[in-house]
């Protein structure tokens, strides 16, 4: 199976992308995280994403706030899919790196998730890597089962108490 590659751009981004690892392990997928900057450490960022390929990487999530220039210089460098995930913080909470994620160049495409979206960025790698594993596609498919299980008692619940 192959690993899903995680990057921060600073250990304060490790609890939106705990949310990530967690789901990771909830599905028994393997993954490697690790802090580097691309503006920091802009060597180590484009020589993991350089090699990732062929370090046995599928997919790369890169999570960074402020001006997020993470996901894009680790798409730069590979042709695996990058999944970013824009950080809420600074002085604009969260939206420049929002945009500084999802505005990349024709040719060098970043897939955005919300912002802290580290579950959702997690999941997105999981249905990537689920085009050629079956067996990971029907552990998706039994999750999406159970979340509408839970909403639809929810739904009892509250119709119940109305």
């Amino acid at each position: 199976m192959k690993k899903i590659g995680i990057i921060m751009g600073s250990d304060s981004d490790l609890p939106v992308v705990k949310k990530a690892t967690d789901v990771l392990k909830e599905f028994g997928v393997p993954f490697e995280a690790h802090v580097f900057s691309a503006h920091r450490t802009p060597e180590q960022a484009r020589d993991f994403a350089l090699h990732a390929r062929e370090n046995g990487f599928g997919a790369i999530i890169a999570a960074a706030g402020m001006a997020a220039h993470l996901a894009g210089a680790v798409a730069a460098n590979t042709t695996l899919p990058v999944v970013g995930i824009p950080c809420k913080g600074g002085a604009m909470d969260g939206i420049d790196a929002l945009l500084s994620t999802v505005q990349m160049p024709s040719g060098i495409p970043v897939a955005t998730v919300a912002l802290n979206g580290g579950a959702n960025a997690a999941l997105l790698c999981l249905q990537i890597l689920a085009v050629e594993d079956a067996a990971l596609a029907d552990k998706l498919d039994a999750k999406r089962k159970a979340d509408a299980e839970a909403v639809l008692a929810k739904d009892e619940g509250i119709t119940a108490r109305l």
